[in-house]
């Protein structure tokens, strides 16, 4: 959706540099440059390798800038650039100035209090997207598959398709004879009103939010715990459950208590349904709880839907005790044939969530195939009422596997429901999820081999403080490690993660953030749509295939040329006029606002051969040296490797 305020400026159509691919194969783009090993300019040494040092040499830093934070080793523009890139998604045109300026431990502590920043500007671009403040309910009744929205109008599946369709192309028409026509806004156009719209509005506001939250450290910490909590759109009905398990579930938490974050998933209708948890029943209890529901319904039909079987003198009425078990016998009949056409199985217990609930969720691979049965029992019973109308949790006591379990050595014996509240509690004090949820914190934020002694540390700070999120986080931040020359650029951007940075750091204006999303997806990452419950990869090694590589540098050429629909770059937030009929300086301007300078010798040389190209020059027979296209340039500079880096 147009968001609010905005107003959707047409673009040209995009055609890629054909010499993007020759680009990146003279940059050295391939697997071994974008390895987990910092670059040569990391060494702190004015872009060459320490020789001779067993470490860099010690930096001594302004007190009113750093604090307490143990930086010995980055400059004052590495640490806030450090920051910026890790606890935030990238700076912005000013910030490096403005967060040295503050001072970087006073800027650490605002992140690390998100409710004192004011959001009142977020708020109003998120406004246009209506779905984001809609229940699940709501979300089902508005947004309903093609079949009931067909059925609702009383129209055939074929009739409302076509209907629609012209319907959709009227308002296509309509916004091209306005001189309005945007790419963006006729997708948006063609989604308007369907089910994709809940998942376009959701990415969008995802992209919105991690360009434009004040409270970057919130927001990347919501994006983490949406990963490690994963949960797939397209899972049945979870694409009308992913708003509420976002915005209710992930979010409120991202900051709080582990435990209290856990047990908010574990009741989440969105996970239930993910990872069928809310099918998982005692077979017993099952069995039982459905043969009382035929007797009753057989009950009913004797005495109620009948008639009057017997007379007002409690004689049987022959007539009508042969038709009432004629309609008793076709009522058999019907219910065989819908179980054989469903292929009904005997519902019992279902491990997918005993298993992923101790695997990825909290202790890791630590557990028997006994731990995982044990598991599902404890959880039989946690259900969603009205799945497909108005779903919220529900505790089926009647279906829940009564007696003692022993899990990971832990043995629940307290009965119900109280069952799995208990082993929630037990699993997020649990030692080894301390440790799990540590590394995993440590890999995303530090480096994708975190030093040991750093995830000790970061266990030791949840143990202490009962799973407190922002404590561990602040003993991370607190920590040599986080601040060390090793850790420097040691991270690849996800997909996401580059498509933000690069919005960031250009000062790109975004009114419509569909594109970008379909970007993030071209990427390999499309937003809501991993399938599998251990999420996205956060590690280099799954983002640096050379196809996923060319159709970064095309994102970023597209982005800094003015030819991403939706988006708009002015220059002039990184470049001087000076840059407008000098390529070099454009470049050299390029370096230091979007990478400090810190590039590689081979990155500047061919960089600079490429200076001489016609589609960097635009040269005309009449104008050998014209106004040159600053937006490839910085495209260019985008698409390196080291701004893959953070």
């Amino acid at each position: 959706m147009a968001l609010k305020g905005k107003t959707a400026t047409p673009k040209p159509p995009f055609a890629f540099v054909p010499a993007c691919a020759a680009v990146l194969a003279a940059l050295g783009l391939a697997l071994a440059t974008l390895a987990p090993e910092p670059p040569a300019w990391a060494s702190g040494n004015g872009g060459e390798p320490a020789t001779g040092e067993s470490k860099p040499q010690k930096i001594n830093l302004p007190k009113a800038f750093k604090g307490k934070l143990p930086i010995t080793e980055l400059t004052e523009d590495e640490a806030a650039e450090h920051a910026l890139n890790r606890l935030a998604f990238g700076p912005r045109p000013g910030d490096l100035e403005r967060v040295k300026q503050m001072g970087l431990e006073k800027w650490i502590d605002q992140q690390l209090d998100p409710a004192s920043m004011d959001t009142a500007a977020l708020d109003e671009r998120l406004a246009e997207l209506k779905t984001l403040r809609m229940s699940s309910a709501q979300l089902l009744e508005r947004y309903p598959f093609p079949q009931m929205a067909a059925k609702q109008r009383g129209l055939t599946l074929e009739q409302y398709q076509q209907k629609r369709q012209q319907q959709v192309q009227a308002k296509i028409a309509q916004l091209r004879q306005s001189g309005q026509f945007d790419p963006a806004r006729a997708q948006e156009i063609r989604i308007d009103g369907t089910p994709q719209q809940i998942i376009a509005e959701l990415s969008e506001a995802k992209l919105v939010r991690a360009i434009y939250d004040p409270r970057q450290l919130d927001e990347r910490l919501a994006d983490f715990w949406f990963n490690h909590f994963n949960v797939f759109a397209r899972k049945g009905a979870d694409l009308w459950f992913l708003d509420a398990y976002e915005r209710d579930t992930i979010r409120p938490h991202a900051m709080g208590k582990f435990e209290d974050l856990l047990t908010a998933t574990a009741k989440s209708p969105a996970m239930l349904f993910y990872l069928d948890n809310w099918l998982s029943v005692d077979p017993v209890a099952f069995a039982r709880n459905r043969n009382e529901i035929v007797a009753r319904r057989q009950q009913a039909v004797l005495f109620g839907a009948c008639g009057a079987v017997f007379s007002p003198f409690g004689r049987p009425n022959p007539i009508q005790m042969a038709r009432c078990q004629q309609q008793i016998s076709r009522q058999r009949q019907q219910q065989m044939n819908a179980a054989a056409n469903k292929q009904q199985q005997d519902r019992g217990l279902n491990e997918n969530y005993g298993r992923e609930l101790m695997e990825l969720h909290t202790v890791g691979v630590h557990y028997t195939q006994t731990d995982v049965t044990q598991m599902a029992q404890i959880f039989t019973g946690w259900t969603i009422q009205q799945p497909r109308r108005d779903p919220e949790f529900n505790f089926e006591g009647r279906l829940h596997t009564p007696g003692a379990k022993t899990v990971l050595g832990y043995t629940i014996k307290a009965g119900g429901m109280k069952d799995g509240q208990e082993i929630l509690h037990k699993l997020a004090g649990d030692p080894r999820t301390a440790r799990f949820l540590s590394r995993e914190l440590a890999r995303h934020f530090v480096m994708d081999e975190p030093p040991q002694p750093l995830v000790d540390h970061m266990a030791k700070a949840y143990l202490k403080s009962h799973g407190d999120i922002r404590q561990v986080m602040r003993a991370m931040i607190y920590s040599p490690e986080f601040w060390s020359r090793q850790a420097y650029r040691a991270k690849v951007k996800t997909p996401f993660e580059l498509v933000v940075s690069a919005i960031r750091a250009t000062g790109a204006d975004v009114d419509i953030a569909l594109p970008l999303a379909q970007w993030v997806g071209r990427m390999g990452q499309p937003l809501y749509l991993c399938e599998t419950p251990n999420g996205y990869p956060d590690t280099a090694q799954n983002w640096i295939a050379t196809g996923a590589l060319l159709d970064r540098m095309n994102f970023a050429i597209a982005v800094a040329t003015n030819h991403m629909p939706g988006a708009k770059v002015d220059l002039g937030q990184i470049l001087t006029p000076d840059a407008a009929r000098d390529p070099q300086t454009a470049l050299n301007q390029a370096f230091q606002a979007l990478l400090d300078n810190q590039v590689t010798p081979a990155t500047r040389d061919v960089l600079g051969k490429r200076l001489a190209d016609p589609q960097i020059l635009q040269a005309r027979l009449d104008d050998p040296v014209g106004h040159i296209n600053e937006g490839l340039i910085v495209g260019l500079v985008l698409g390196s490797p080291e701004f893959q880096r953070h």
